[in-house]
Formats: C-alpha cells, sequence, structure tokens
C-alpha cells in the first residue's frame, strides 16, 4: 500500500507560506535579540552575514551558467523556485547577454513580517537582511549582483539585477 499522494496547489502554496512565516518569524527575532544586544548596525551586519552564507551554499546550483550565461540562469532561477509565480510573482523585465533584471511583485517573507505587524523602517532592515542571501548566491555563482529590495513607500518587492561576473570582463 504507497502512502503517497498528490497535493493540490492550493494545499502546496499554504504550506509553503507557513513554512515562509516560520522563516520570517526566525529572522525577526534574531535580529531583534542581535539588535538588542549589540545594536542595530552590528545586529544588521550579522544577519546579512548569514543570509549571505545560506545564498553563497545555493550559488553552487547555478555556477554552471557563471559568469556570463545570463539567459541559462534565468531559466534555471526561475523553475528552481516551487510555486515561484503564486507566491513571488517575477516579472522579467530584461534579459539580455548584458543584464538579467527581475522584479518581484510579491515575496512570502514580506507578506510574513508584515502580517506579523513589521512595517517601515523595521520592515526594510529585515528586506535587506533577507536580500542578502541573493548577493551570496548570484555571486558564488560567478555573477555581479546589483539588486534592491524593498524600500517604505513602494509595491512588490526585489528587484534582482545580476550581470556578468568579472571572469566574464
Amino acid at each position: 500500500m504507497s502512502t503517497e499522494r498528490t497535493v493540490p496547489a492550493s494545499e502546496m502554496q499554504e504550506l509553503l507560506r507557513r513554512s515562509f512565516a516560520m522563516r520570517a518569524a526566525f529572522y525577526a527575532e534574531t535580529y531583534a535579540v542581535l539588535r538588542d544586544r549589540f545594536g542595530r548596525e552590528e545586529a544588521m551586519k550579522l544577519c546579512m552575514q548569514m543570509t549571505r552564507r545560506m545564498g553563497e551554499k545555493m550559488g553552487a546550483n547555478y555556477a554552471k551558467h557563471g559568469p556570463a550565461d545570463i539567459k541559462g540562469l534565468r531559466e534555471s532561477f526561475l523553475n528552481g523556485i516551487i510555486e515561484g509565480e503564486a507566491l513571488f510573482s517575477p516579472e522579467v523585465i530584461r534579459c539580455d547577454d548584458e543584464a538579467l533584471c527581475i522584479n518581484f511583485h510579491r515575496c512570502p517573507l514580506k507578506e510574513a513580517w508584515e502580517a506579523q505587524g513589521h512595517e517601515g523602517d523595521a520592515l526594510k532592515d529585515l528586506c535587506v537582511i533577507a536580500g542578502a542571501i541573493d548577493g551570496g548566491l548570484f555571486e558564488a555563482a560567478g555573477f555581479t549582483f546589483a539588486g534592491t529590495t524593498w524600500q517604505p513607500g513602494e509595491t512588490g518587492c526585489c528587484k534582482l539585477k545580476v550581470l556578468p561576473g568579472p571572469a566574464a570582463r
């Protein structure tokens, strides 16, 4: 007797949102503890180092595209995001030999932080912390990362900008 079952997309998305909410809560609590102990600047530095390292480990999955296969990177990266359309609503703004630009119109981490009551500069700080994962990922894969995270007053979330890496020049 098989115990495997098919999970409907709506259930999968809900499970992923709950998982992201737990990750968001962990980031927020870690940042709060470190900020209370060491101050905002040092807490930001430590938390960004933590998420950047996570990204560096993930970057190995995309290194086959570095330093200049931007179109291949786009395909691998976007196809690697589980339920990406529903959870992140990515919009590829540009993809050519010079740059990959993707705007994320949604982010389950940001949505979880908002639901947890974070807003304004506190929300911005958490987005910067989480966004450090992207720099680690793309740079470890051999590219140059020049993206930005959400700012108060903006809609959507991260704006990824990936350029060919130094080895491509």
